[in-house]
């Protein structure tokens, strides 16, 4: 009797615990892959920049438009841009703190990607991730043709 009765509360606790187990993993994971970072690589002129993506809607969508051939452009004092083909999704996107140079964002009113060289602030971008080592050939002046790939 005692043991029956163990055996039916342990089939409820585990009947709890299970669905909730998959909550927390990737969409690789469910279905049996393992699940890594989507790293890209921007290369233009004689350099090349790997970011890491942040695991987001936008970024998910940014990484699916991949390979591309476009043009990096100088923009501003702290950024270079890249027009992309379409506009990306805003979905979850949300403000964020914590700017930096180094980040890779994604100009939501106009649909560029921004790559931060410099110190920025403004509420309308989405941070698609970070470049991995460093950010000096965004210093380079001049407009260039660039490679995204998946690296």
């Amino acid at each position: 009797m005692i043991t029956r009765r163990r055996n039916i509360l342990l089939g409820i606790g585990a009947a709890m615990i299970v669905p909730n187990a998959g909550l927390g993993q990737q969409p690789a994971q469910v279905n049996g892959n393992s699940s890594t970072a989507v790293r890209v690589r921007f290369t233009f002129g004689d350099s090349t920049m790997t970011a890491t993506l942040n695991d987001s809607p936008s970024a998910g969508d940014f990484a699916s438009m991949l390979p591309l051939d476009l043009t990096i452009e100088d923009y501003s004092h702290n950024e270079k841009i890249v027009r992309l083909p379409r506009k990306l999704t805003e979905e979850g996107s949300g403000p964020f703190d914590n700017e930096r140079p180094g980040d890779l964002c994604y100009f939501k009113p106009w649909g560029n990607l921004a790559l931060f060289y410099g110190g920025y602030k403004w509420d309308g971008l989405i941070r698609l991730g970070r470049f991995e080592d460093g950010f000096d050939p965004l210093r380079i002046r001049g407009n260039f043709s660039v490679r995204i790939e998946r690296a």
